[in-house]
């Protein structure tokens, strides 16, 4: 029987790599998840969440080639409305930059580089007596 997308199975950890442990699934197959889908935590160390040989319950997301299957921890037990659900700002600060930002950062100096350069061509054109025509 052919593991189904969506479906939440148990399997057990066959190795542990930086990006990632690989779980080995029924049927001989094999999956991989990727070090963002350990837990909802920021994870840096994989082999601070798993061990070789532990039996974990995971959820499929998706084939990558025939056996071999993309997987997730953090995700089993949420329904498919709730999963990575991208986090939105409120309207009203969408179009503003929060101070100190990057964005923030750069409209102020290309704000103040615009002063300059207005300011360095009115007085380029004052010292060569350039007039502009009305």
């Amino acid at each position: 029987m052919p593991i189904e997308i969506g479906s939440e199975i148990e399997g057990k950890v066959t190795g542990i790599a930086n990006f990632g442990a690989f779980i080995e699934l029924p049927e001989t197959n094999v999956g991989l998840v990727h070090i963002s889908q350990i837990a909802d935590a920021y994870v840096t160390d994989v082999s601070k969440h798993l061990k070789v040989g532990d039996i974990v319950k995971v959820k499929v997301l998706g084939m990558a080639k025939q056996g071999k299957y993309d997987l997730s921890i953090k995700q089993v037990g949420k329904p498919s409305w709730q999963q990575q659900a991208p986090k939105r700002k409120p309207r009203d600060q969408k179009d503003r930059p929060q101070p100190g930002t990057f964005e923030d950062k750069i409209t102020k100096f290309l704000k103040q580089s615009e002063e300059k350069l207005q300011d360095w061509r009115k007085n380029l054109d004052s010292k060569q007596g350039v007039r502009k025509k009305r």
